[in-house]
């Protein structure tokens, strides 16, 4: 039987409004709750636990295809790699305990009380400010992949599904150890600072995932690139920020400045 669409008042011959998509009237009961609830765990289970089994196995792979258009199965890049954050951040804060453990080690080695709390939160929650920087590290690798047809916009979804990538390899291989060790400070600290050097080599698989038909060497050079327009930028904004901190404070500023150094 046909009915007006309540959104923008087609006719409506099947479920669904042929002009706007809206689904027919139904009255709300008991069954349309049901149901609304299980297709929304189902969906959304099988579209996390699809992406993050696929870009465990080969994330670089999985950013093609998504990329290239396969993408009915997968759940949203960006907002798993939000997810994903969300729960490293969680596993930082509230089981490692890592902003006392940062503090602790802080003042141990005098440093400032505003430079320990400022590296308390970055370490605590990391995945989330890599999360923010996704946009502008997304640019780093346009430039430097640029010719290999992928567009700005198209970094921006590859670089979440990296992060992705890395905050799972963090999750799942970096926590652990950090949980067996927060009893000792400075093993903790050792792994935590040499997790970083992981990167690279995450970089390097995936991009060899992403470019099969690249050779090995080559996406090597690309991924050092990176890292060092990374480098320079991150120099170039520290000393920016540095002359402004210093101007902003006066003498206090240069010599909170010096003591950090």
């Amino acid at each position: 039987m046909a009915s007006t669409c309540l959104n923008c008042e087609a006719t409506i011959a099947e479920n669904f409004c042929s002009n706007c998509g809206q689904k027919k009237y139904k009255r709300i009961d008991r069954k349309y709750v049901v149901d609304e609830v299980q297709y929304l765990l189902v969906h959304t289970n099988k579209g996390f636990l699809y992406s993050v089994k696929n870009i465990l196995k080969n994330p670089g792979k999985t950013a093609r295809d998504f990329v290239e258009g396969n993408r009915v199965s997968h759940y949203k890049p960006i907002l798993l790699a939000f997810v994903l954050s969300g729960i490293s951040a969680l596993i930082s804060f509230k089981f490692l305990g890592m902003s006392e453990i940062i503090r602790e080690v802080n003042a141990k080695s005098g440093a400032p009380e505003m430079s320990s709390k400022v590296f308390a939160f970055i370490s605590s929650y990391n995945s989330f400010l890599m999360l923010a920087m996704v946009p502008f590290f997304a640019i780093f690798t346009w430039i430097v992949f640029r010719k290999w047809g992928q567009n700005y916009f198209e970094h921006i979804v590859m670089n979440a599904f990296g992060l992705s990538f890395y905050t799972l390899t963090t999750i799942i291989v970096i926590y652990p150890l950090l949980f067996a060790f927060r009893g000792n400070v400075d093993s903790f600290m050792l792994i935590f600072s040499g997790s970083v050097f992981t990167i690279p080599f995450i970089f390097v698989w995936f991009y060899r995932g992403f470019y099969p038909d690249r050779s090995i060497g080559i996406i090597i050079l690309k991924v050092f690139l990176i890292l060092l327009l990374v480098f320079v930028v991150y120099i170039f904004l520290a000393i920016i920020g540095g002359i402004i901190y210093a101007a902003l404070k006066g003498p206090e500023g240069v010599k909170l400045l010096q003591q950090h150094k």
